[in-house]
């Protein structure tokens, strides 16, 4: 069954907006893997306007599923990565002043600097992940300079997903199958909500993880947190069976 690793900046963001513990980020992440989900995601940038490098470091003994940490490679990020250890870090092409992910990897002129980080996160033992498109070129790439996974960028996904799904989703499942045959495993995220996640899931092989946190905080906020978990993990339980 594809795993989902709930992103949980969003619980951070709300507790900012106030100064203080309120929503209590340790205690949330806690609930969310009791109540099933097989990961915590989070990505702290460098203005910490939602998860800190503290939090980072205080949800790593908390952390029963797998913590996947997102961000761009910069040396502090690193630092911080190779310090807390998570199982899986995915590194993102953001600069500083980017409000969301909004595009994956040019592999090609980045090279140099990826091959170099993910040797040295791997040499650590940490599973290393490239957000990328569902550009053919650019995941061979993602091979080529050493990654073991892609994440990809399903905001085209969910932006046509209304309108024309089957058309929409047929992209991201060529891509997963070529990914798959250069070795690469494949997660997924970005705009992936209980609306559109079933249909995505069904239609794209090889989908080992997907990352959701915006649609399933606000979600949560109507249904409460256990059941929107629970309602997420029925769409990816319903592929499997």
């Amino acid at each position: 069954m594809t795993q989902l690793s709930v992103n949980v900046n969003k619980i951070a963001t709300l507790r900012n907006a106030r100064g203080g513990n309120v929503p209590n980020l340790i205690q949330a992440a806690k609930s969310i893997q009791t109540f099933g989900a097989q990961g915590i995601t989070v990505h702290p940038r460098p203005d910490a306007r939602h998860i800190t490098y503290q939090d980072v470091r205080e949800l790593k003994p908390i952390i029963s599923t797998e913590f996947n940490i997102e961000g761009y490679p910069s040396r502090e990020f690193l630092r911080l990565v190779l310090e807390v250890k998570p199982h899986q870090v995915t590194l993102v092409p953001d600069g500083p002043d980017v409000l969301t992910s909004c595009a994956g990897w040019q592999v090609k002129p980045n090279a140099s600097l990826l091959e170099d980080i993910l040797s040295e996160l791997k040499n650590n033992g940490i599973r290393t992940s490239l957000f990328v498109s569902t550009d053919a070129a650019e995941i061979e790439g993602c091979a080529r300079v050493g990654a073991d996974r892609i994440e990809l960028y399903t905001e085209p996904y969910a932006q046509a997903f209304h309108s024309h799904a089957a058309e929409a989703v047929i992209p991201f499942s060529k891509a997963a199958t070529f990914a798959h045959g250069c070795g690469l495993g494949v997660n997924a995220g970005h705009d992936l909500d209980a609306r559109n996640l079933r249909f995505f899931a069904q239609n794209v092989p090889y989908l080992e993880e997907v990352s959701i946190g915006h649609a399933l905080i606000a979600d949560a906020l109507y249904d409460g947190l256990e059941t929107t978990i629970q309602t997420y993990l029925n769409c990816l339980n319903e592929t499997a069976e």
